[in-house]
């Protein structure tokens, strides 16, 4: 086994899943394997039912495979576990609790003291940009500001790997090019471990450090690449002829 293997935080080896139903079986995933280090941010791409939503729920132990394995820190992952939070494309908030009391869920039910909740939800309300907003439901709340109490609340027992998927696939233009600008601003301040699900090439290059394609499905790894753009990054990076240059080569190899 390489270094890089024995000091990833999550590694997959020789990935397959599938799913039975009345219609047959279904191939979702077939061999895939890769090593996600610490504090890299990671993008998987793909055409639309390659099972990247399948991946991204096996590493957060929400699914099981049909072959192969995934560990954390060396140890098979088979459950979810504290150490990774999941972000969905929905906010999935409740609505009649507040953007403190959702923050607040994932520490109630650790049973932590209300001292120590509130300290740590002023805390992440201040990192996501929320101050002022407290109190508001889920229902006074544009698609950014939900998705930012989304991330907040996974960010709240500090695990160590963030999962991403597709959170910004049903923002307007604008508010996602913001929500990405926040996004990176978060992942320098706290520098967790994130693998993210995206369909957008563009911001794929923009907030990665390396980028996954997986092949129409079955999926499998079609390229596996670095994205050696300078950090901290700022939108006028996007148009640059080597980000350009990267986008096309992420759009071949999608095809």
């Amino acid at each position: 086994m390489s270094s890089l293997a024995n000091s990833a935080v999550l590694s997959v080896d020789r990935l397959s899943v599938s799913f039975t139903d009345a219609n047959g079986v279904l191939h979702a995933l077939e061999d895939v394997s890769f090593a996600v280090q610490p504090r890299q941010f990671v993008s998987v791409l793909g055409p639309s039912g390659c099972g990247k939503s399948t991946l991204l729920r096996i590493l957060g132990g929400l699914l099981s495979p049909t072959k192969g394995a995934v560990t954390f820190r060396g140890q098979p992952l088979i459950r979810p576990r504290r150490e990774i939070g999941f972000v969905f494309q929905n906010a999935n908030l409740m609505p009649w609790r507040s953007v403190f009391a959702n923050i607040a869920l994932p520490l109630e039910l650790q049973g932590l003291p209300a001292e120590e909740i509130a300290a740590r939800v002023d805390e992440l309300i201040d990192l996501v940009g929320l101050h002022g907003f407290e109190d508001w439901l889920p229902r006074d709340l544009s698609g950014g500001m939900a998705q930012r109490v989304a991330i907040a609340r996974a960010l709240a027992h500090d695990p160590e790997v963030l999962l991403l998927d597709e959170p910004f696939g049903a923002l307007d233009a604008l508010t996602r090019e913001q929500m990405e600008a926040e996004l990176l601003r978060i992942w320098r301040l706290r520098r967790k471990t994130v693998i993210m699900v995206t369909h957008a090439i563009p911001e794929a290059v923009y907030l990665s450090d390396r980028v996954i394609v997986l092949s129409p499905r079955p999926g499998r790894i079609c390229l596996d690449t670095p994205i050696s753009l300078p950090r901290p990054r700022q939108q006028a990076l996007q148009y640059t002829p080597e980000f350009g240059e990267l986008a096309l080569r992420l759009r071949a190899a999608i095809g």
